[in-house]
């Protein structure tokens, strides 16, 4: 939407002089702007509101408007500038403390200044961080905001600050549903990702095209549909119990059909699971591609695992031992894996299994130079297989830190490198998962040692202490760090075979 046209439009009105935008809301084909003003309004600038709304909707859908009348509380506005300089200035945030914020508020807009140690005088002007701040302010409370820096004497050995971060939401993704066709007749206008299908939800739609559909019978004979779904961003697998007066229409269903399923996502026996309440026929838009999600921005310090270095003697070159290729020395590299409670890592097929522990190392100018390793809170016990596989017990988990804070650090980890594992596509799954959950997307490249070893080495099998035996590395299979430290040293022996890196 063109926000900016339709703001100007908007405070030709007496009483939304100063409105600002706080959001859409999106109900079928109705779209509710929410839009807040800190001066006395009338029922003739409501009705302004909904007219100019009513020029910034697509075609198909119907426009709304509510107004409130809000002046900020200068607390409220220092919680905010707090946040937003700890969500896109960490560094700065890791030198103040809310103490250090002060805010003016009132009908008009109103002025903040922030107090910095002289030291980190320069930081702080050459930042761009006042003017953020400002457009900031401007863009969520009405009138005009200004603000600066006031320098005042502070402890030379501070204590930086942990602000605690601004609670992170994902905005959900739609798209217009095109080429709507009526057999249970729900009607619906707009589908929402699959991939963002992550909670409860209510009357909610999704749309793509059906890889999966199967007439099955309960107990009692009844017939029942198991149908899965792709839109492009990910797959949905769910049941649908028939109408009988659209059975027939149903049972015509096939492989490729573009079809839309309308329903609720519930908790079901203890996992997420789409209960279809209709079907009808719906396609996404010609050419859809998904639109993707940003990630946070990595964070600017550690918080619950910290780094260590760590090198390995092994690495040293050896007299006539050939050298290393280039975009092994230039590109710098994670190498990781997982134990977790179980196999199953998708959320679709049921209640996803849980990460226990995270090894990782990096690799930098060929050489392993940094290790990550730390168990994982685990809210279920562990069961006896899984016990026995990996040596890790329920006891050895208690006082770990939770998977939001190993995915955070991990995260930072991982930032500037190309990820690689053995079965590489299996960990990245629980990593994608769990760092979607907090809005880290963990989009990296990624090699796979199982496919560049049966590439270059004919072994009976691929199993990673089978390559690990090919160039004699010993280690203790199954914990996480062990794993990883020697899926890297066998990377580094098969870059070196090959004299380059990998085929994606």
């Amino acid at each position: 939407m063109r926000s900016k046209e339709y703001l100007s439009k908007i405070r030709r009105a007496d009483g939304l002089q100063r409105a600002v935008l706080r959001g859409i809301a999106v109900e079928g084909n109705k779209a509710t702007f929410r839009l807040v003003t800190d001066k006395t309004y009338n029922e003739a600038d409501v009705a302004h509101a909904k007219r100019v709304s009513a020029e910034f909707v697509p075609a198909g859908f119907t426009a709304d408007a509510t107004v409130f009348k809000s002046v900020p509380d200068p607390s409220a506005v220092v919680r905010e500038i707090s946040a937003f300089l700890a969500g896109r200035f960490p560094a700065v945030a890791a030198f103040i403390s809310p103490e250090d914020v002060h805010a003016e508020a009132g009908a008009g807009g109103g002025r903040f200044e922030i107090g910095v140690g002289k030291e980190e005088k320069s930081r702080f002007e050459s930042g761009g961080v006042v003017d953020a701040v400002t457009a900031y302010l401007t863009q969520n409370f009405c009138g005009v905001w200004t603000g600066g820096f006031t320098f005042k004497e502070k402890p030379e050995a501070e204590i930086e600050h942990d602000i605690p971060p601004e609670e992170y939401a994902v905005a959900p993704r739609y798209f217009k549903i095109c080429d709507y066709s009526a057999i249970d007749g729900a009607k619906p206008t707009l589908a929402l990702y699959i991939a963002d299908l992550t909670g409860e939800t209510e009357g909610v739609s999704v749309c793509g095209t059906v890889t999966y559909f199967e007439e099955r019978q309960t107990k009692n004979g009844k017939p029942y549909f198991s149908i899965s779904l792709n839109d492009g961003s990910g797959q949905l697998r769910a049941t649908y119990f028939s109408k009988k007066a659209t059975l027939e229409k149903v049972r015509s269903l096939k492989f490729g059909d573009a079809v839309c399923l309308t329903g609720n996502n519930r908790i079901f026996n203890g996992g997420l699971s789409f209960d279809v309440k209709a079907v009808d026929y719906g396609a996404p838009p010609a050419g859809f591609v998904p639109e993707p999600r940003p990630s946070r921005p990595v964070p600017a310090r550690y918080q619950a695992v910290f780094p260590e270095p760590v090198s390995d003697y092994v690495q040293t070159d050896l007299f006539g031992a050939a050298p290393l290729p280039d975009g092994l020395v230039k590109g710098e590299f994670v190498v990781f894996d997982l134990e977790t409670t179980g196999l199953n890592s998708s959320p679709v097929g049921g209640n996803m299994d849980r990460i226990i522990e995270v090894g990782a190392v990096r690799i930098r100018e060929g050489k392993i130079c940094e290790k990550f390793s730390t168990f994982v809170a685990c809210p279920v016990r562990l069961s006896e297989e899984i016990k026995a596989l990996t040596g890790i017990d329920d006891e050895m988990l208690k006082g770990a830190p939770e998977i939001a804070d190993v995915m955070r650090d991990f995260f930072k980890f991982c930032d500037g490198c190309v990820l690689v594992g053995h079965n590489v596509q299996f960990d990245i799954k629980f990593v994608r998962h769990y760092g979607e959950e907090q809005g880290y997307y963990f989009d990296h490249k990624t090699y796979d040692t199982l496919s560049f070893a049966q590439e270059l080495l004919f072994l009976s099998n691929y199993k990673l202490n089978t390559v690990a035996d090919e160039f004699g590395f010993t280690f203790n299979h199954h914990r996480a760090f062990d794993d990883a430290f020697v899926t890297a040293k066998i990377f580094i022996e098969l870059c070196r075979k090959k004299n380059g890196l990998p085929r994606i």
